[in-house]
């Protein structure tokens, strides 16, 4: 479990494909500081475990599945990664309750700068639509941000000079792609009203 608070901005060393699955190197230090095999690390909002790890870097295999749900197949040596170790149950719940399990993967519509913030509008997959709401949480590329405003097919969120500076999000242009998780008690709230009470 993560909070969606970037803690470090990772650099990909190497992403070896291999058939269907893909091993994933980056290069970082805060994230290796106590890392070790078997902890999670959410790479652009993707819960991955560390396989292999040293002092200034970590290894973590990528599977088929989180090849076609995320970007991270997308990744080239030399990329910025948003970074966060696994929440402790002592630590302050900065963001929201975020998994590190990627629902689907948007794309930068707009970016409108102001004085103090800008806005991001991102494309919204239909399917996920229905758990977006305006002024709820969500993780984009692992950061966790309230959604400003929604619309068919987007939504917007508004980025202060924190987030841009330390997050991947200040660097996306228009037409990139991005990860999207949306509220996971969103989807709870969903399943238990479907079932109305019945048991299954």
């Amino acid at each position: 479990m993560f909070t969606g608070i970037v803690e470090e901005l990772g650099e990909v060393v190497a992403l070896e494909h291999h058939g269907e699955s893909a091993r994933l190197r980056v290069r970082a230090e805060r994230a290796t500081a106590d890392a070790r095999h078997g902890d999670s690390i959410s790479v652009n909002g993707v819960c991955l475990t560390v396989t292999e790890c040293s002092e200034s870097a970590f290894t973590a295999d990528v599977m088929a599945e989180t090849l076609h749900r995320s970007g991270l197949g997308r990744l080239a040596p030399g990329a910025r990664v948003n970074l966060e170790r696994a929440v402790r149950l002592s630590d302050r719940l900065g963001g929201h309750l975020v998994q590190g399990h990627v629902d689907g993967v948007g794309t930068v519509l707009s970016r409108t700068p102001s004085a103090h913030w800008e806005v991001v509008r991102v494309s919204l997959p239909e399917a996920l639509a229905r758990y977006v709401v305006e002024k709820g949480s969500i993780a984009v590329d692992g950061v966790s941000l309230t959604v400003s405003a929604a619309g068919p097919g987007w939504f917007e969120v508004s980025l202060v000079p924190t987030t841009l500076a330390a997050t991947t999000l200040g660097a996306v242009r228009e037409g990139d792609p991005v990860n999207l998780e949306v509220d996971v008690i969103a989807k709870y709230v969903e399943r238990l009203l479907a079932h109305d009470g019945r048991q299954g």
